[in-house]
């Protein structure tokens, strides 16, 4: 399989790397300085000192905004972007379609199925402020379910099927939210789910900054270890299977754990187009096909990419914010094209 044009100059995976997260780095301190109202980076610094060094801020109201409110969102948003760009490349190979993307199998809209539940009809008000989340994880759970249980059910995971279920469903699953806020009586429901189901990083805080660090974390681990497992699958199956692969088996690894990755970032920050779909691309581009490299490297230029894309939601229509997947669209789209025209980019894949 050949993702890039024969003879393409390829980036030095490990410079890559270093550059990217030197990058990420200083835009996560400059992040913490811009919002609706902007901070001295100086100010900002000294918050982090104190806050590494086991101690509040010297001030109060600036340790305030820049710990409490600010920190966590941009933590998050490295997390969910490395994460999707993770994913995104997981499932570009598993069903061997370059337009794939982490919600091809209907996880975010059975996510958004749960998390409508919670706003128009007020399912799991107990649960206080995981209601949101927790019902958004159990949609995305359960289409995640209902998928592996049809496929299945059809005569098992291939990249054809896995494709046509999740598509079905994620249609279904968008309906019943649609006949959710179309019989709501509460007007503000529409506008609630809307921006929601268009991604958010506003409800961030450091108690859900953790299980999702775990979550992206452990998946990386798993796929770092599969890589040439994925490199022979992204070849096609007769070529894994030749080379010793169990690809029944690892199929379905791939989609259980995509599908729970996806479900918990989901869960946190609502659906985020573009991010799984763009960076993956972008990251065989620099690096080329081997997954040793396009998965760190996706990740960690994902967490840059949705960092500052969350920047923007944050300032440009200040104090107003915009929702995540307007600005992935309208930034991403044009500079995946210029990309792709200039280096000739190709992925050959294909269902079976």
């Amino acid at each position: 399989m050949s993702h890039d044009r024969p003879g393409g100059r390829r980036v030095p995976t490990r410079p890559l790397l270093v550059l990217l997260l030197a990058l990420t780095t200083t835009s996560a301190v400059l992040s913490l300085a811009l919002g609706s109202e902007p901070l001295a980076v100086s100010g900002v610094l000294d918050v982090l000192r104190a806050r590494l060094a086991g101690a509040a801020g010297p001030d109060p109201t600036l340790d305030t905004i820049v710990w409490d409110l600010r920190a966590p969102r941009v933590v998050m948003g490295m997390v969910v972007g490395a994460g999707l760009a993770m994913a995104g490349a997981c499932m570009q190979t598993l069903v061997r379609n370059p337009l794939a993307d982490p919600y091809l199998l209907g996880v975010s809209s059975g996510a958004g199925v749960g998390a409508t539940l919670v706003i128009v009809l007020g399912a799991l008000g107990g649960l206080g402020v995981w209601a949101l989340s927790l019902g958004a994880l159990a949609g995305a759970l359960a289409a995640t379910a209902l998928v592996f249980g049809i496929s299945m059910w059809q005569g098992g995971i291939t990249p054809l099927r896995l494709v046509l279920t999740g598509v079905v469903m994620s249609a279904a699953f968008s309906s019943v939210s649609s006949f959710l806020v179309f019989v709501s009586a509460d007007p503000r429901a529409t506008q609630s789910v809307l921006f929601w189901l268009l991604g958010s990083l506003s409800g961030s805080v450091w108690d859900r900054v953790l299980p999702s660090v775990v979550v992206v974390a452990l998946s990386m681990t798993v796929l770092m270890a599969l890589h040439s497992w994925l490199d022979a699958l992204a070849a096609g199956a007769d070529v894994a299977s030749g080379l010793g692969v169990p690809v029944s088996t690892l199929r379905i690894g791939l989609f259980v754990l995509t599908s729970v990755l996806v479900g918990v970032l989901v869960a946190v920050s609502g659906g985020i187009g573009f991010v799984g779909l763009v960076v993956p691309h972008l990251a065989r581009i620099l690096v080329g096909a081997l997954h040793r490299s396009v998965l760190p490297v996706a990740a960690v230029g994902g967490a840059l990419f949705l960092l500052w894309v969350d920047v923007a939601a944050r300032v440009v229509v200040r104090p107003q914010e915009i929702p995540l997947s307007v600005v992935t669209g309208l930034v991403g789209a044009p500079i995946f094209l210029l990309l792709l025209g200039r280096r000739h980019y190709t992925y050959s894949g294909g269902g079976e």
